[in-house]
């Protein structure tokens, strides 16, 4: 059997030029790139998930949320501050208890049109 060999250097090159035609206001930074990947990833933890379906519903508190995931209220409170660094979700205190709520409506649309999405797929 014959080795597939990959073109390389100014082989790999095309004729083509649709990069040029994208302004470099139109282009996504490093930075935006490496952002979008961390929401990303902090979508991709099932546990973050159902922290995020309840908090677009409401408001809820650690406890409320350890009691509907299921979870010790330490563990939750240690995805709630990973996704408060991430400013998916942030938090009010009322006298000693804290409360939780999503950051922004972008967070809530994001979850909204995955959960569309999933819906589509089965049907």
């Amino acid at each position: 059997m014959e080795k597939m060999v990959m073109p390389t250097g100014s082989e790999a090159s095309c004729s083509c030029s649709h990069a040029d035609a994208i302004p470099a206001d139109r282009r996504i930074s490093d930075r935006q790139a490496a952002g979008m990947a961390d929401i990303f990833k902090a979508l991709g933890d099932p546990t973050r998930v159902k922290i995020i379906f309840f908090l677009v519903e409401q408001e809820l508190c650690v406890h409320d949320l350890a009691t509907l995931i299921g979870m010790e209220q330490s563990a939750v409170s240690h995805q709630l501050r990973y996704l408060r660094d991430l400013r998916i979700v942030k938090r009010r205190k009322e006298g000693k208890t804290v409360y939780y709520s999503l950051d922004d409506e972008h967070i809530e649309q994001i979850f909204v049109q995955t959960m569309g999405h999933l819906g589509h797929l089965e049907a």
